[in-house]
């Protein structure tokens, strides 16, 4: 049995008033050549809801319910917070951490994919926040993605069959089911298993869930025009669908664990009023949040890491990825798309 002082749940963090909203996109971008104007038009999206993004509360919540599970398992571990681009900052909770005494830590990114924006750069973070601790800093273990536990899937279906059931009977099976990501640059696609694990988990959600007449887009993308990113955008599958007389459509964000903003700003916003100009009816699946199944699934990788003899469970064509990513896993990109790129 492995011996762990405390969970840690890593966040991409966000704005909680108006106020927020500048420093903190200032923060996601800083070190990259993001011209101005275009951090000012992000801002808006964010002004447009009040200013304020709901993945904080949302991290609260899940973190809330991480707690009844860990008391009802018996695991008796303190839960700590941080976020990369806002507060609680990782380096400020990993400083925490340590001056308590801490040693070991156990650690969830709020994300269930391999590829550098969701799982390599977390473990960037959390290297540079032990860092900045210097010698206090405990040893911090992250979970493994759990793009094909089966309790992602089981919680995923759950929330398309329950949308699902919203259609008339007599016209549900004709339904679009389309499941969205966040669109990354083609670069760091060929460098990754993202698109693969997005397509199989999609696959084993829809299977689960009963319907199927079902297909992947992205979202959310940024980044020069001229710079290739993964596809199709869902605005433009949304209109090649109404070509296709589609009538409706059911949109399951499952790149996402909570409804943060590109969620409420560029489905609940931008695909609806696409939808709307299009004359498509559109519904949108809850993200899992803290669906029970999702939580218990928590709960079972911190098992796994207590107990390393433990089976782990995945459901599908692939195995449970690896506990500890190989140090090469999900680079920027590809050494291949770089030569071209030379």
């Amino acid at each position: 049995m492995r011996d762990y002082d405390a969970f840690l749940v890593v966040s991409f963090g966000g704005p909680e008033k108006r106020e927020d909203v500048l420093p903190f996109l200032e923060n996601v971008v800083r070190g990259r050549n993001v011209p101005r104007q275009r951090l000012l038009e992000v801002a808006e999206h964010y002004y447009e809801l009040g200013g304020a993004s709901p993945i904080n509360q949302q991290c609260r919540d899940l973190i809330a319910a991480l707690q009844q599970e860990f008391y009802r398992l018996g695991i008796e571990l303190p839960i700590f917070w941080g976020n990369r681009n806002w507060h609680p900052f990782l380096a400020d909770t990993v400083r925490q951490m340590g001056e308590a005494g801490i040693r070991r830590v156990l650690a969830m990114a709020t994300s269930a994919w391999s590829s550098y924006s969701s799982c390599r750069q977390y473990l960037i973070d959390i290297a540079r926040a032990r860092e900045q601790c210097g010698s206090n800093a405990p040893t911090i273990d992250k979970l493994r993605p759990f793009y094909n536990h089966p309790g992602f899937i089981e919680a995923w279906a759950d929330r398309v069959a329950v949308t699902l059931q919203e259609l008339p009977d007599s016209t549900r099976a004709s339904a679009e089911l389309i499941f969205t990501a966040h669109s990354i640059p083609r670069a760091m696609a060929a460098a990754c298993a993202y698109e693969r694990q997005l397509h199989e988990a999609s696959r084993l959600v829809a299977e689960r869930a009963g319907h199927k007449r079902w297909s992947l887009a992205y979202q959310s993308r940024s980044g020069p025009p001229s710079q290739p990113w993964t596809g199709p955008d869902i605005n433009d599958h949304l209109v090649e669908l109404a070509h296709r007389d589609v009538q409706q459509v059911v949109l399951a964000p499952i790149g996402f664990l909570s409804d943060h903003m590109e969620v409420r700003y560029d489905l609940d916003h931008e695909a609806r009023a696409t939808c709307r100009r299009l004359g498509l009816s559109m519904l949108r699946c809850p993200t899992v949040g803290t669906h029970p199944r999702l939580i218990r699934m928590v709960g079972e990788l911190v098992l796994e890491r207590l107990h390393p003899e433990s089976p782990r469970r995945a459901v599908g064509e692939f195995p449970p990825l690896p506990d500890e990513c190989p140090p090469d896993c999900c680079p920027l990109s590809s050494p291949a798309t770089e030569a071209t790129r030379r």
